[in-house]
């Protein structure tokens, strides 16, 4: 589980669940704020000063108020933290239910998790959490759904953490060395081969080109 998290978001009340999710997961230090500018001020902080943040958890809407920003808005926040800490974990907690927006948040900015602001979102606050501290994406259940309905094929997390590996140039005979780096099983170069063999066959491609480029179609990666 992360050690260090910072939590930008706008609403007080939202901040306090958010704490008793961390709270209960026994994430010893948590940090807070309500502006995008001050996120990406104390991520730059923390990063110079060698004691980065391993998560951020970040709304994709901020209220306008008295005090003027730079940085509006989370998808904006999140663009310039990859910048400055390109390896750190991103999980959105937002209200937003469009699945193609939420796909491009994966696409285009290479978030690690969704979570939609409802009636269980504790329960699945604490999901992504696990699921992300392991290496691996969280998807949402409504984009998961669409997914499903887009092809016969339901992709697993760790069909999803395979097929993005590929995508950045990692070679096959590699991922089996960080899926073992980030405790994820099964991590053996069989199983990822099997794996691969059955997201091609399931969707009639011939090659895994055409598999990562159907996924970032799709944007789950």
């Amino acid at each position: 589980m992360f050690d260090k998290v910072l939590i930008a978001e706008d609403h007080q009340l939202t901040s306090l669940s958010l704490a008793r999710t961390i709270s209960d997961l026994g994430i010893p230090k948590v940090q807070y704020t309500y502006y995008c500018d001050d996120a990406l001020m104390q991520i730059k902080k923390a990063v110079e000063e060698h004691s980065s943040f391993e998560l951020l958890i970040t709304d994709l809407s901020f209220a306008e108020d008295h005090r003027e920003q730079r940085i509006k808005e989370g998808a904006e926040l999140i663009a310039a933290v990859r910048i400055i800490q390109p390896t750190i974990k991103i999980l959105v907690f937002s209200g937003e239910s469009r699945p193609k927006v939420i796909s491009k948040l994966y696409s285009d900015l290479n978030i690690n998790g969704y979570v939609r602001k409802a009636r269980h979102d504790a329960h699945d606050l604490n999901q992504a959490l696990h699921t992300i501290s392991k290496g691996k994406v969280y998807l949402p259940v409504q984009l998961r759904t669409q997914i499903k309905h887009s092809n016969n094929y339901e992709f697993s997390n760790l069909d999803i953490t395979i097929v993005s590996q590929l995508s950045m140039g990692i070679k096959q005979n590699k991922i089996p060395e960080y899926l073992t780096a980030n405790n994820i099983k099964p991590s053996g170069l069989s199983s990822i081969e099997k794996r691969l063999s059955a997201m091609r066959e399931g969707l009639g491609f011939s090659n895994n080109e055409q598999l990562i480029a159907h996924c970032k179609d799709l944007g789950i990666i």
